[in-house]
């Protein structure tokens, strides 16, 4: 086996009117992040540095730039707080000038991320006026959202609110930090603007979670339900603490409608727990909005790891909320992988402690995201059916139909999430933004495929990505990816078939795939090895040949529609 490839390190730069020394030394210090470069500039040299896209700052590439300015880096804003009464028209044309200049960085930089405008929460502006045109406050609201408006069509351009890193800390504007050192915050300001610069860091990077394991009992309703029947638990009604239960479940179905796959482990009897899932009246969530599930008496940590391998996932990819420190402790200790928070005694913070959480972060949620648990459900329902006929029998018995487009406009933003965040199935995990995806497929010896699948349960949409390089006699298979949630279904033998078609088109006599290890694409080496058709090539890397003249078949239980 390959090792895996030496790590190149990213870069973070940081973009200022005020000293962000702090905030850089909170990223330096973080574990997560330890393989980025994070590069302070000059602060009062924000606008010099958007504006000259040849200054040596810019000579190395930048993976993420950070570009946090005081409202005041608008002249027309300052005059307003000096009591000129500049008009709101030039305040948001200067809005628009600096959203331009953003948009600009965002051509040179993969990644960047501007929290929004604020003020000194202690501030009273105009006082009763103060959101009436002509009011500080009013002035900043409207500059915030004209900024997030101007720079929403650029999808690598993130607009973060500020603001609430500011709420956390009554002492987190600090007029003796500023006069001495230029810092105008508080060090919980710079420690919450770090962790949101990991969370954005990890959801780029295909790191967000996507599993989130709960506990039953305490856990998503109040009392034990084997000892008080359901009828009697906790939940809902006109209990302060039901209704914190039930406002938790809210919260949690909110998560899952965005595309997070909810799952169960609990010590308890099955039966007993599910009876209160089906029949309790002030459920919020019920047996479908959970994609699986272990609820007997055995070890959690042991269920879980059971769990998250039925559901096709990582043990990184997965949180889980227990009420039980000990348990917590357990799973932490034997699982490390997982994120296990830290949970409030008190149900009544349970909503507030999920909603604080920014591991579920994700750059774009697509109508395949809100139809994740969906998906899951049907799998679940396959698996219950699958024992009693063979599996060529099962395969044919689902009715499997996949579609294949060219990427367009259309797709581009599904299918830069799929790239960006799938890790099993993947080739060669590169990692591109929109911008930098589109650019590579318009290029004429490349092509790029999106892949739909349907079966008689559930429409899975776009899940998987073939994309080919060709050049002469030579052609490759560059990204070959497909979600879990349809792994095991011949569909990735139509993938090949899409290369080999786009090869022979070509007119190449040899297609290759090079597979890239890392940590968790093994399903991927699995499959190049005994399903693809392709031998092994002599010698590093791992590479994969197409035996020429050798045609590739479609698997009979999949009808196959190319379109465009």
């Amino acid at each position: 086996m390959n090792a895996l490839p030496e790590l190149t390190r990213s870069r973070c730069v940081l973009l200022s009117d005020f000293n962000v020394r702090n905030l850089a030394g909170y990223l330096r210090r973080d574990a997560a992040l330890s393989n980025w470069d994070v590069q302070e500039t000059d602060f009062g040299q924000v606008m010099p540095l958007l504006l000259d896209a040849t200054h040596e700052v810019w000579q190395r590439p930048g993976d993420l730039a950070v570009v946090w300015t005081l409202p005041q880096v608008l002249q027309s804003y300052e005059e307003l707080l000096d009591g000129h009464g500049a008009g709101l028209d030039r305040i948001l044309s200067e809005v628009d000038d600096f959203a331009g200049l953003v948009a600009g960085l965002a051509t040179r930089v993969r990644t960047v991320l501007v929290p929004t405008w604020t003020q000194d929460p202690s501030s009273r502006g105009l006082g009763v006026l103060d959101l009436r045109p002509g009011g500080h406050a009013h002035a900043l609201l409207r500059m915030n959202q004209r900024l997030a408006d101007r720079l929403a069509e650029h999808s690598n351009v993130f607009v973060v609110d500020a603001s609430r890193w500011l709420r956390l800390d009554k002492d987190s504007v600090s007029p003796k930090h500023w006069y001495f050192s230029k810092t105008p915050f508080g060090l919980s300001v710079f420690s919450q603007a770090a962790q949101e610069i990991r969370a954005l860091v990890d959801a780029v990077e295909g790191r967000a979670k996507k599993l989130l394991i709960l506990d039953l009992d305490n856990t998503l309703w109040g009392g034990i339900v084997g000892d008080c029947g359901w009828p009697n638990i906790g939940l809902g009604g006109h209990d302060a603490a039901g209704e914190a239960y039930k406002d938790f479940q809210r919260a949690l179905k909110s998560l899952q409608r965005r595309g997070i796959i909810l799952g169960l482990v609990s010590k308890n009897d099955e039966k007993v727990a599910l009876e209160a899932i089906d029949r309790h009246p002030e459920m919020v969530l019920r047996r479908d909005d959970f994609a699986g599930w272990r609820i007997n008496w055995e070890d959690k940590a042991t269920n879980i790891l059971e769990l998250v391998r039925e559901l096709n996932l990582g043990a990184d990819a997965a949180v889980f909320i227990d009420d039980n420190p000990a348990e917590r402790g357990r799973v932490a200790a034997a699982v490390p992988q997982i994120f296990v928070p830290s949970w409030p005694t008190d149900p009544l913070e349970y909503r507030r402690a999920l909603e604080a959480l920014s591991c579920f972060d994700t750059v774009s949620i697509s109508e395949e995201d809100r139809n994740r648990t969906r998906s899951y459900v049907a799998q679940r329902r396959l698996a219950n059916e699958r024992p009693a006929v063979s599996l060529r029998e099962w395969l044919t018995s689902l009715d499997l139909e996949v579609e294949v487009r060219p990427l367009s406009g259309e797709n581009l933003r599904r299918v830069a999430q799929l790239l960006n965040k799938t890790n099993q199935m993947n080739l060669s995990t590169r990692r591109l933004t929109e911008q930098e995806l589109l650019a590579w497929s318009t290029q004429e010896s490349n092509r790029v495929w999106a892949v739909s699948v349907k079966d008689r349960y559930a429409d899975h949409g776009i899940t998987g990505i073939v994309s080919t390089a060709c050049s002469g006699p030579d052609c490759s298979i560059v990204d070959f990816i497909l979600s879990c949630r349809v792994f095991g279904r011949d569909v990735e033998s139509v993938m090949v078939c899409l290369a080999v078609e786009e090869a022979q088109r070509r007119g190449a006599t040899r297609l290759s795939a090079t597979y890239l290890k890392t940590e968790k694409n093994a399903p991927t080496l699995e499959f190049f090895e005994k399903r693809s058709g392709l031998v092994l090539a002599e010698g590093p890397p791992t590479t994969f040949e197409w035996p020429f003249p050798k045609e590739r078949v479609v698997p009979p239980h999949i009808r196959v529609r190319v379109v465009g």
